[in-house]
């Protein structure tokens, strides 16, 4: 998965991160350098928290379509990489049955997106659930 970042410095400050595409997940770092390094964790953590609470992954939005936001203007623009099996959930080897046509869809499609046969099966599957699960109330 390939999240854009806005970066944005101002002066006296740190550089700040943006993940437009993961609403609450923002990041900081004196350098560039560590602001990326920063971002990357913290999508990341936020990817993970979403998949502990069983709420879907957002897909990565083109940059060009963020552009047009005026919150985010005068930014750097990245891309953070993040691949599933990144992420610190413990994982299991699971044997399943899938007609071969399937399987070939799946392989093009991760391919095709930079991901995964499992990192697209774990996305697919917890959107699914996320979908059809009873939404939860907030704490009041």
């Amino acid at each position: 998965m390939r999240y854009p970042i806005v970066i944005h410095k101002d002066k006296n400050s740190d550089y700040g991160v943006t993940v437009p595409d993961l609403p609450g997940c923002f990041s900081a770092g004196s350098t560039m350098d560590e602001a990326l390094t920063m971002a990357k964790e913290a999508v990341e953590l936020h990817l993970e928290g979403l998949g502990e609470e069983n709420l879907p992954i957002p897909d990565p939005t083109p940059i060009e379509r963020h552009k047009r936001n005026p919150d985010f203007s005068g930014g750097v623009w990245a891309i953070i990489e993040v691949s599933p099996a990144d992420l610190r959930t413990k994982a299991k080897r699971v044997n399943i049955t899938v007609p071969e046509r399937v399987l070939e869809s799946i392989d093009r499609f991760a391919a095709s997106n930079a991901d995964s046969r499992s990192g697209l099966l774990v996305k697919a599957a917890t959107n699914y659930i996320a979908a059809r699960q009873p939404r939860r109330r907030p704490p009041e």
